[in-house]
């Protein structure tokens, strides 16, 4: 039998989920599990499965367990406590709350959840642009203020967007954005062409592509590399009158240049959905910013069938995993992502 654990998490102010609401959309039951392994049954034959709380049960469980399928984990003395862990699935795409992955035993595989953020995350991202093409932000920015202003707009076809991450989310922007007529420019680690984007440039590159930005969209995952990426330099490399949605991670975005400016008028609109602290205070600044619109960090996630979804790409991993097949979704330990 392969031995599995299971680790969900209560919700938590500052952790994950953060809210009631996330821990019910997040949270592997027994009854969403077999839900999910029904469509898997010579698979789920071989299985043992551990569902947990927390930590509530988790150095006794792991001592013979060869799977781990978690959000977070304890990483102190991970090899002592788990000596037959193989492999572990995070249930998010993003994993720079592992980093640095030094804690990370030899041989075992780190696997995430790319790719089940794509088609909502898409979905967000170009109702985004459309609303700050739209001025949206501004008219609500004018609704709290009682203030009657016409704000008139045009297509957006025509118009350039720089989407900075070229992973699963990332193209599906580009993609809704090239159906709608925009000029879809990426920035990615490496600059590789990437169907269906019209030009790709490298992270080095970004100085020269900023410039070109009618509107920017961040969804690169947090390295060390990408902390503090979109500066107070490059928010002035913009054209006046620019947006930006942020969908990523917040320390990539200099979140306090990026608020003078819309207080200065200097950008036209900001839709920001991830914040240094989840939930967002009460007392932050952010809140009183004009032509800013916040969302609670629900951008890219699936309500209804995230947990299915993450199911999914389990058990199609887990079928690769028996037959010896490289795993899909491997996350580099030296990278971050």
């Amino acid at each position: 039998m392969i031995k599995v654990h299971v680790k969900n998490n209560h919700h938590a102010p500052g952790s994950f989920p953060n809210t009631p609401e996330g821990e019910q959309v997040f949270t592997i039951t027994r009854t969403r599990f077999e839900q999910a392994a029904s469509d898997w049954p010579a698979l789920c034959k071989q299985l043992d499965v551990f569902i947990d709380w927390d930590t509530d049960h988790f150095v006794e469980s792991m001592a013979d367990r060869e799977i781990l399928i978690a959000w977070n984990l304890p990483t102190e003395n991970l090899a002592r406590i788990a000596p037959k862990l193989k492999w572990i699935h995070v249930i998010g795409a993003g994993v720079e709350h592992l980093t640095p992955m030094d804690w990370l035993p030899g041989g075992v595989v780190l696997t995430n959840n790319k790719g089940a953020h794509a088609e909502k995350g898409g979905e967000f991202g170009m109702m985004s642009l459309l609303m700050l093409h739209n001025a949206i932000p501004a008219l609500f920015t004018n609704q709290r203020l009682a203030v009657y202003d016409s704000i008139y707009s045009t297509p957006i076809a025509g118009k350039t967007v720089v989407v900075i991450g070229m992973g699963s989310i990332g193209r599906s922007v580009a993609a809704s954005a090239s159906g709608l007529g925009m000029r879809v420019v990426g920035v990615s680690r490496h600059g590789r062409p990437v169907p269906g984007v019209d030009e790709v440039y490298a992270v080095r590159a970004i100085d020269s592509v900023l410039p070109l930005a009618d509107y920017v969209f961040v969804v690169t995952p947090l390295t060390e590399e990408t902390r503090n990426l979109i500066s107070r330099q490059r928010l002035e490399q913009l054209k006046p009158g620019a947006g930006l949605v942020n969908i990523g991670r917040a320390p990539v975005v200099d979140y306090t240049a990026l608020s003078e400016m819309l207080y200065s008028g200097r950008l036209g609109g900001a839709v920001l959905d991830v914040f240094d602290e989840e939930p967002l205070p009460q007392d932050s600044p952010l809140w009183k910013v004009p032509n800013l619109l916040i969302t609670p960090h629900v951008s890219a996630d699936d309500g209804n069938a995230y947990v299915p979804m993450t199911l999914r790409l389990f058990f199609e991993n887990l079928e690769r995993y028996i037959q010896g097949i490289p795993l899909e979704n491997r996350v580099n330990a030296d990278l971050g992502y």
